[in-house]
């Protein structure tokens, strides 16, 4: 189940999903829904391309490694650690459309630290739009920054056609929804029998955050 903004720690698929992606320089998006925090192994396909799957062992209501599901990745791949990945739907105002947005840990804590004076983000009427900077800092893919801009985030009443957007997007916790113990050891036998995946390109912000753990 997908956590209040306000309630989230901020601590420890195949589906295509619509994606917002950072661009380099200033960013805004209007956070709307949930918080969905969850931690991935992120594994490559036969297919080259890289898998998420959703580490069991992490409860995510509760924001804990819990151990209350077998997570049997470990006994496949001993070597794989998983990695924050929480998510929540957005507005993208450049197109006007509901997206998910795959959160930078650095930028959400920037945001839970902002949200202390502003309130809550996602309340309809006396939330704010999140503006931030993205900057590269070196050569590498993850050599990347991310800057809330304080200051220009402003309270802001969603319009009416807003608030339609966001009372009929799917719940994120919907978009990804948590596969049984049995559905993820099937997954991992057939990858490493070799057996071909149909595993969606992730989309430029997944790679940016695969990236990160290099």
């Amino acid at each position: 189940m997908a956590l209040a903004f306000a309630n989230t720690a901020g601590k420890a698929i195949k589906n295509k999903l619509d994606s917002f992606e950072y661009k380099d320089g200033e960013n805004t998006v209007r956070l709307i829904g949930g918080i969905l925090p969850r931690y991935v192994y992120w594994l490559k396909g036969t297919n080259g391309k890289d898998i998420p799957v959703e580490c069991l062992a992490f409860d995510r209501q509760e924001e804990k490694f819990l151990n209350k599901e077998i997570d049997h990745v470990p006994s496949y791949f001993p070597d794989k650690k998983c990695s924050w990945a929480y998510s929540i739907n957005c507005i993208d105002p450049t197109d006007g459309k509901v997206k998910v947005l795959n959160l930078k840990k650095k930028l959400f804590e920037q945001i839970l630290n902002a949200a202390e004076d502003l309130g809550d983000p996602t309340d309809y009427d006396t939330g704010w739009d999140v503006v931030f900077k993205r900057a590269k800092t070196g050569p590498l893919p993850f050599n990347v920054e991310y800057t809330l801009s304080v200051l220009r985030c402003k309270k802001r009443v969603l319009s009416d056609a807003e608030k339609e957007l966001a009372n009929t997007a799917e719940d994120i916790d919907a978009k990804y929804t948590r596969p049984t113990a049995d559905q993820v050891k099937i997954a991992l036998e057939k990858l490493v029998a070799g057996v071909p995946d149909e595993a969606v390109e992730p989309s430029s912000a997944e790679k940016e955050a695969i990236n990160e753990l290099g």
